[in-house]
């Protein structure tokens, strides 16, 4: 698998307190990364020691594939907090004021206020842009240069309904049409669950976990819990009136996960099969529940 970032045992430390604590992460080619912690989690310190704008106290990174991370830093785009943005300028102008910096011909900035959707703001000034408005137009100066992999730190954060989902359907435009690779930290977990492909769970500057949107997605399945007296009996009757239905089982429990299951004519089956049933739950957890039961949100 080729990686675009990996970390080994990354670690920042500010007096006594490790903010970032031997984090190994893994971003590949390809991925919408989110991000997921609470405030003070460590999100913002671990993309800074990234972009190079933060020094790791130990640890690694590698971007690319190598730790030449000078030369490598410059495949980046970032959006790090809220887009520093001249605010007596136009979407344009500041677009040609950051492109001395970034590169960017004429006709690439042309390009990138369309893929925004800031083409037509002519010369509205950016300090009376909506917040959604600035928001696509840091993003569009982090795209200066065309980068192969984009950082984004909350960039959804304080917006309505309609700039989450301008943001949102830029995102996918980006990964899907232009193969970037993105990373975005948020703490809103069901706007990430729209379009991330991967997930890094980050509490306290320690890395819980990286998951999978398929596992994920696996694992936020609706369930019912049967403890019943006979094992053997109750798989029989599965087996023979539920030839579809996936199941597992624990002890004196059966596990069976499901779309739309009818516990009424499951529990009247299981009777008639002479299978005495002494409990039945639903246990159903959905994407939040997931990431509070990891970090306490």
């Amino acid at each position: 698998m080729e990686y675009i970032l990996e970390t080994k045992d990354l670690t920042k430390t500010y007096g006594s307190k490790n903010v970032v604590n031997s984090v190994n992460l893994h971003i590949a080619k390809g991925d919408i990364y989110g991000f997921i912690g609470k405030n003070g989690a460590g999100k913002t310190t671990l993309m800074r020691l990234v972009l190079g704008l933060a020094f790791p106290t130990s640890g690694e990174i590698k971007l690319f594939g190598n730790t030449d991370l000078s030369k490598e830093r410059a495949r980046i785009g970032s959006l790090i907090e809220a887009p520093g943005l001249f605010k007596n300028c136009s979407a344009y102008e500041n677009l040609k004021r950051f492109s001395i910096l970034y590169g960017g011909t004429d006709e690439e900035i042309k390009d990138l206020l369309k893929l925004v959707g800031l083409e037509d703001t002519g010369n509205k000034k950016a300090g009376v842009f909506s917040l959604g408005m600035k928001q696509r137009l840091g993003i569009a100066i982090a795209l200066l240069g065309k980068p192969e992999f984009l950082v984004l730190d909350e960039p959804i954060n304080g917006l309505d309904p309609a700039g989450i989902k301008e943001i949102r359907n830029l995102l996918l435009k980006l990964n899907k049409e232009k193969n970037i690779t993105i990373f975005i930290a948020s703490h809103l977990i069901d706007e990430l669950a729209k379009i991330a492909t991967k997930y890094g769970i980050i509490n306290n500057g320690t890395l819980i976990e990286e998951i999978s949107a398929e596992e994920l997605l696996k694992q936020c399945v609706k369930r019912v819990i049967v403890k019943v007296d006979s094992i053997d009996k109750a798989v029989e009757t599965l087996k023979s009136k539920y030839k579809d239905l996936k199941f597992e089982t624990n002890q004196n429990e059966i596990i069976i996960t499901h779309d739309n299951l009818d516990t009424t004519k499951l529990l009247q089956d299981f009777i008639s099969n002479g299978v005495l049933v002494k409990e039945i739950k639903d246990s159903q957890s959905d994407f939040e529940d997931y990431f509070i039961e990891r970090i306490g949100m």
